[in-house]
């Protein structure tokens, strides 16, 4: 497996995961959506399913890890840090990509609502943004140990799920069935544990679409909460590592 297979197949993979995942929420949020108001339920399911689309895409191109925690799992799991920076790099990029993406599809649905919202504010948006919550995640409940303790257990489970599965032929990311099964251990973890923060469990799934906030030309967007956003990078790496050292001492 190559570095530029590593690097395509983990931008194109991410692009995708958070265009479907991004997109569920837009759906579920604005103003002029078809879906609007259609519940947690939908978008827990719809990122479930965005990460089995993806990760079926982009398996045989780079073991589809498509999450930092995941990438840093596997290299404490087998001692081989070698790609990580490879995988990261696209993880990043496509997670932005995938920001983007969103903000195309549901342009129209951006500027009506957030149009309605500056007009029953009648004054500037300060604070977390009315639309933030489409590109990355935020407390229900501001408690900055509750909420890391949050990131760090969801990201655990999710990634003691995808080591314990079994790697594919290359070791390098899920099988077939695989993906299957961590998509709804990921529909699982947001029904679960998903209402204290909003389970990101993906560094680049937060941090990729917060900077796309802070660049996109939005209308009274309000702010991307960069206070909080360490919360969902530094978590989910944590959990990642917790889990590769958990599987070594327990199903090595």
């Amino acid at each position: 497996m190559s570095s530029s297979d590593i690097f395509l197949g983990e931008t194109i993979g991410t692009a995708v995961l958070i265009l479907l995942g991004g997109g569920v929420c837009a759906a579920v949020t604005l103003k002029g959506s078809k879906a609007r108001n259609a519940g947690w339920l939908a978008i827990t399911f719809g990122w479930g399913f965005a990460v089995m689309t993806a990760v079926y895409m982009t398996a045989s191109l780079s073991g589809a890890h498509l999450n930092p925690a995941v990438t840093v799992g596997i290299a404490i799991k087998d001692g081989d840090w070698g790609n990580v920076p490879v995988y990261i790099a696209g993880q990043m990029l496509g997670a932005m990509i995938g920001a983007a993406l969103v903000w195309v599809a549901y342009y129209g649905q951006f500027q009506a609502h957030l149009t309605d919202a500056e007009a029953a504010a009648k004054t500037p948006i300060e604070g977390p943004g009315p639309v933030l919550g489409i590109f990355s995640t935020g407390p229900e409940i501001r408690n900055t140990w509750q909420n890391l303790a949050t990131e760090i257990i969801g990201t655990v489970v999710l990634v003691l799920a995808v080591l314990t599965q079994g790697l594919n032929d290359s070791g390098k990311g899920l099988g077939v069935i695989g993906a299957l099964i961590t998509a709804f251990v990921v529909v699982s973890i947001g029904l679960s544990l998903g209402g204290p923060t909003g389970y990101a469990i993906n560094p680049a799934r937060d941090l990729g679409p917060r900077i796309v906030h802070a660049l996109l030309p939005l209308p009274n967007k309000g702010g991307s909460d960069w206070s909080y956003a360490w919360i969902p990078v530094a978590g989910p790496l944590i959990g990642g590592a917790l889990a590769a050292g958990i599987y070594n001492i327990a199903f090595a």
